[in-house]
């Protein structure tokens, strides 16, 4: 082991900020780090078990928490006696919190992060084992949908310089990486904060127009109605971009989604994915949904999983609803826990069926495939393949003909 261990918990986002870490912290071998997620009340959980796990099997480390849930919940994880520190997300980028000598108690070093202005430019050089790297273009969120607890983990919205992401890329495509995901927490708000207000797509332009050398760009959860003319016509015409979008649907019912604060109409979602798939067929959609919000009925609940057909949603992540203490949803009327559960499952098989007709489909199709450790990589549309009979190596990306459907996703066999 050389360094600190990192155990990464949640968004892609925090993988990018967990790769920063590893290169800009003290190589402290008796150093463990939870970067954890707040998602929900379920991923708090996790973090705690994560912990735990870690203390069992390393006693001798010191444990540190940072991250979303740190942010939110720092006497929690204080607590906790395997813990040694907590550290909010504004001190991430600061290597003298992580150098520490271990006390009798633990300390907490989280700042009100809404007090950030500007995203800190702690994006890694190099993803070490990863075929594709993660690059954090935007963090935090100035919107208050009523179920989430986000905005109080990462503070208010900011950009990173175009220049500055387009030099990181730069050097991620000279260091081998041949696709890139560009991530944030609100990635579709990109760029008011900074001179001239770029967007999202102005930022897409540059790269591709700056870094000729990059194969894949790969854009991660986008807010649906904030998808402009521009960055649609590079999502749809441009090879370079994949062809898979994942949204930030939450829900498929008009009256739940004014609940959730959220600011596109039902019928607003399933136009764009409407106009998306007609202007690029291929396009693979991936949708975050909850079961269970409060107030929800039997026909809501229905509303939301025919969105997984009227969307042809082929990635879904099911959320069942769990309350967040400081959140607007937290008061309003809660529904039973066993309803939730069902209502997910529900959710679950539905997008399952869709998912598994949909790679029925690709059977015979032929692919390029990012491959990746473990004998296996991700297509342009995202769909997981195993490799049959001779492996490709990692970072290598291989035409591969899809030969049938496996636990994962696909199989395929490479071309000789």
């Amino acid at each position: 082991m050389s360094g600190p261990e990192l155990i990464t918990l949640g968004c892609r986002l925090n993988i990018a900020e967990s790769e920063a870490m590893r290169v800009l912290l003290p190589a402290a071998e008796d150093l463990i780090i939870v970067n954890s997620c707040a998602v929900t009340a379920e991923a708090v959980k996790q973090a705690k078990k994560a912990i735990r796990q870690a203390a069992r099997r390393r006693p001798e480390a010191r444990i540190v928490v940072t991250g979303c849930a740190a942010q939110t919940d720092a006497a929690v994880f204080a607590a906790m006696p395997e813990v040694a520190r907590v550290i909010g997300n504004a001190g991430k980028a600061d290597p003298a919190l992580f150098g520490f000598e271990r006390g009798a108690a633990a300390d907490i070093h989280v700042s009100d992060i809404m007090d950030l202005r500007e995203t800190a430019p702690h994006m890694a050089a190099a993803f070490a084992g990863h075929a594709r790297a993660f690059v954090e273009v935007q963090n935090g969120c100035d919107h208050r949908c009523t179920f989430c607890i986000i905005p109080f983990g990462r503070g208010p919205s900011r950009s990173v310089p175009a220049g500055l992401v387009v030099e990181r890329i730069k050097t991620l495509v000279a260091h081998g990486h041949q696709e890139v995901v560009l991530t944030g927490v609100d990635l579709t708000s990109y760029g008011p904060d900074l001179p001239g207000a770029p967007t999202l797509g102005m930022l897409v332009e540059r790269i591709l127009a700056h870094v000729p050398g990059l194969k894949r760009l790969r854009l991660s959860s986008l807010d649906s109605v904030e998808i402009d003319d521009r960055l649609f016509a590079l999502v749809t015409q441009e090879t370079r971009i994949m062809p898979h979008l994942h949204l930030s649907l939450q829900a498929g019912d008009d009256l739940i989604l004014k609940r959730m604060k959220r600011r596109h109409s039902r019928a607003q979602a399933v136009a764009m994915v409407e106009r998306l798939k007609a202007a690029r067929p291929g396009i693979a959609i991936g949708a975050d949904l909850i079961a269970g919000f409060p107030t929800e009925d039997t026909a809501m609940a229905a509303n939301t999983a025919a969105l997984i057909d009227d969307c042809d949603i082929v990635f879904a992540h099911i959320f069942p609803y769990s309350p967040r203490d400081g959140t607007p949803a937290a008061r309003m009327p809660q529904l039973e826990r066993e309803t939730i559960r069902h209502r997910a499952a529900a959710l679950r098989e539905r997008a399952a069926g869709r998912q598994t007709a949909w790679l029925k489909a690709l059977v015979g199709t032929r692919h390029n495939v990012l491959a990746e450790r473990g004998g296996a990589g991700h297509a342009e549309n995202f769909v997981r393949v195993r490799f049959e009979g001779a492996v490709p190596e990692p970072g290598r990306i291989a035409t591969t003909t899809i030969t049938g459907v496996d636990a994962d996703g696909l199989k395929g066999q490479t071309a000789a």
